[in-house]
């Protein structure tokens, strides 16, 4: 098995899926701040994004799409390191009549990135590239419905992810955290993250070669947990 490269941003092309609004636009400016060669700033309306720097291109991209994602493939042949950031999030049941809710959130936060994967695996093989695939800490707490069953998904899907790519020379790393201050969590109540401080983290840990990268206290406090048995750890959480 080939070691990995640590993954350098300084002069590295990446692709930043959902970066017209929320975490998004904290990774297309933080990744100029590092030096980047270019962003490909993906989002269903690339209109939302308004960067004035000559290294950013805008990328319509509609992740649940087949069509869009090849079109995205086509077009971003030079990519590097890929940033699955796009998702979604619906409290509802998982017991939802047609679980018409959690296949839409599957679709986007599950099989969109393994479809962007898919799509760039070649190209990141060839420049020993890197992903970065955001996930949460719901993936180990189960709350949040069909949200959270979502998320545990792609926590699996990163980890077996991991093991196909990595003989290939591909770092993929997995970002969790906790609520982060964003429109997708504004009717949530209690602490939240500043997301700037999250994006840094991710783009830190990614950079060090980090494979899981626990963003804020919570989230290391309920991965550390993981060892106990569910009844301990359910009223731990409680």
């Amino acid at each position: 098995m080939p070691e990995i490269i640590v993954t350098e941003l300084a002069d590295q092309t990446v692709l930043v899926t959902g970066a017209g609004r929320g975490m998004g636009r904290y990774y297309v400016e933080q990744l100029l701040e590092r030096g980047v060669a270019k962003v490909y700033a993906a989002a269903r309306d690339s209109h939302a994004i308004e960067v004035p720097d000559r290294r950013v291109v805008p990328l319509r991209l509609d992740v649940t799409d087949a069509e869009s994602v090849a079109r995205a493939a086509a077009t971003a042949e030079d990519v590097s390191v890929l940033i699955n950031n796009a998702g979604i999030a619906e409290a509802t049941s998982v017991l939802e009549p047609g679980a018409e809710s959690l296949r839409r959130q599957l679709e986007t936060n599950l099989f969109g990135p393994l479809a962007l994967v898919t799509a760039f695996a070649d190209r990141l093989a060839e420049r020993s590239g890197a992903v970065l695939n955001v996930s949460s800490v719901m993936a180990w707490w189960p709350v949040s419905g069909g949200y959270a069953v979502s998320k545990a998904a792609m926590w699996s899907a990163t980890d077996v992810m991991r093991g196909e790519l990595t003989p290939r020379g591909i770092q993929v790393s997995g970002l969790y955290m906790s609520f982060v201050d964003t429109g997708m969590s504004e009717r949530l109540n209690g602490p939240k993250s500043n997301p700037a401080d999250i994006v840094r983290t991710a783009l830190d840990g990614l950079e060090a070669g980090d494979l899981e990268i626990l963003a804020d206290e919570q989230t290391r406090s309920v991965r550390a947990q993981l060892h106990r048995p569910i009844a301990e750890r359910l009223a731990l959480l409680a």
